[in-house]
């Protein structure tokens, strides 16, 4: 509870953030350091798309782990799932790609935005074919990985929030930094969570075992 609680309040952090970009404003928020872009239309597309339909992202992926739509509403469960899907694969990553390629702080940060859509693609198109090949426990870890991904909207300002209140470093080197903790550190944990569920799945297994080995004694 306290996990969903955590994710629906930085879901609304989110929309707060998009608002601020609605109708279509380019001088505020992250674009005040993007103005040598603005003119550049496919990027400033790319941006407004990322923008608006990540939310959408967030909010689907965010029912996708509830148990109790998943057991009395397997039907809506796959409608938010296919929402999912559809605007990873063929918006809001696509978008985000394009404006890896864009990202200030140089290579390093270019390469590390480009690593996430690529990644957050790919774990999401693996969990729909393990979805539709019936693997349900491989499609729940590749969709725990592609979630990790999407949360580093949330987490990179996160880290860039910290950092920018205990340090004092210039804000280039923040952006370089961010650009890789907001979405490796996820996956780290995203990894440490697949451990802990086989773990656990084991554990359950080997009490089953040991119950019918009593019973049948």
């Amino acid at each position: 509870m306290g996990l969903l609680l955590t994710l629906a309040f930085f879901t609304w952090l989110m929309a707060t953030i998009t608002a601020n970009y609605i109708p279509y404003r380019t001088d505020v928020g992250f674009l005040r350091i993007k103005q040598q872009y603005i003119e550049i239309d496919h990027w400033r597309i790319a941006f407004f798309i990322h923008i608006y339909a990540s939310l959408w992202v967030l909010l689907a992926g965010f029912t996708q782990f509830s148990r109790r739509l998943m057991k009395y509403k397997p039907a809506l469960h796959r409608v938010f799932g296919y929402i999912y899907v559809v605007d990873v694969l063929l918006i809001t990553g696509p978008a985000g790609l394009l404006m890896g390629f864009y990202a200030n702080g140089g290579i390093t940060s270019r390469i590390a935005f480009v690593s996430l859509a690529l990644l957050w693609m790919s774990f999401t198109i693996i969990a729909l074919v393990k979805a539709k090949q019936k693997d349900f426990k491989a499609h729940r870890k590749y969709m725990i990985r592609s979630y990790a991904l999407t949360l580093s909207a949330i987490t990179l300002r996160a880290w860039k929030f910290g950092i920018n209140n205990t340090m004092h470093l210039p804000p280039m080197e923040v952006y370089r930094a961010v650009a890789w903790m907001g979405w490796v550190i996820n996956l780290a944990v995203a990894e440490w969570i697949i451990f802990k569920m086989k773990v656990n799945s084991i554990k359950n297994k080997k009490k089953k075992i040991s119950l019918i080995a009593r019973r049948d004694f």
